[in-house]
């Protein structure tokens, strides 16, 4: 039968919890991080330049 200390969670402190640390060990990683991020930057700026060019309302009536 399995020990039962040996299936419980581990109990992390709530200082140890707040310490928000990105860990990107492969190479791999840090590009999907690095690129996603990249994505969200053009994806703003896309859209800002679309809200402020109008192109969502060009050429439905009463524009």
């Amino acid at each position: 039968m399995t020990d039962p200390r040996s299936t419980r969670k581990r109990d992390i402190s709530a200082e140890d919890a707040r310490q928000g640390e990105i860990i990107l060990r492969r190479r791999w990683q840090r590009i999907v991080f690095i690129a996603g991020l990249a994505s969200f930057v053009l994806f703003i700026l896309f859209g800002s330049l679309v809200y402020a060019n109008g192109f969502l309302g060009a050429g439905l009536p009463g524009k």
